[in-house]
């Protein structure tokens, strides 16, 4: 059993570890998800993203193979850090089952539910620079990268949700949308995977 003072330390390194990877993976993701949708990488943001995680994508990408054209050194960068991370949280809570077989392909899942879930915290983010942008400056030589982010995922609401007043509400309904594959289909995910974990005897 901790103490109040460990559980607080305990605590505070799993937030900062947390805090950190997560960015770092976020990083990642932005990485891959510009690839996927033909984003141009010449503006700040995307060759921020380059070299945050060039040291680890470069080296990786000598061994795994694109897949249909996808960066999937990136998508495994992003896993894998989600997998050191859990691995390391669930041992600071004296929750990991290491000698139990079962444990590496459920620690898997979850660090894949953890991927989608940044995933749709990134769009979010890019759904609401993109909007603020397309209001506030929209010929700022930035929007073109986040347009191409969110494109595939807005014009489909577009051609269904009028203007009104001339305004764009399809950027309002996708995050509402996404918000709510948080809420249910994602966190049950998340919540079943843990359950597993904490089920497996130690």
């Amino acid at each position: 059993m901790y103490g109040g003072a460990q559980v607080m330390l305990m605590q505070t390194v799993i937030y900062v570890l947390t805090t950190l990877v997560e960015l770092f993976v976020l990083a990642v993701l932005l990485r891959f998800y510009a690839q996927v949708f033909r984003a141009s990488f010449r503006n700040p943001i995307a060759q921020f993203a380059v070299a945050l995680t060039d040291w680890i994508v470069k080296p990786l990408r000598r061994l795994v193979p694109s897949i249909m054209g996808l960066d999937s050194a990136s998508f495994l960068t992003a896993w894998i850090a989600q997998m050191i991370l859990w691995g390391v949280v669930l041992a600071l809570q004296n929750e990991a089952a290491y000698d139990n077989p079962i444990f590496w392909p459920v620690l898997a899942a979850l660090a894949l539910v953890m991927v989608l879930k940044l995933s749709i915290y990134l769009l979010i983010g890019v759904v609401i620079v993109q909007a603020v942008l397309s209001w506030v400056n929209p010929y700022h030589p930035i929007r073109p990268f986040f347009d191409s982010l969110c494109r595939v995922f807005l014009r489909p609401l577009q051609r269904i949700i009028p203007l009104i007043g001339g305004v764009d509400l399809s950027p309002l309904v996708l995050l509402i949308l996404l918000q709510v594959l948080l809420m249910l289909p994602v966190a049950l995910l998340q919540h079943q995977v843990l359950a597993m974990l904490q089920q497996l005897p130690r």
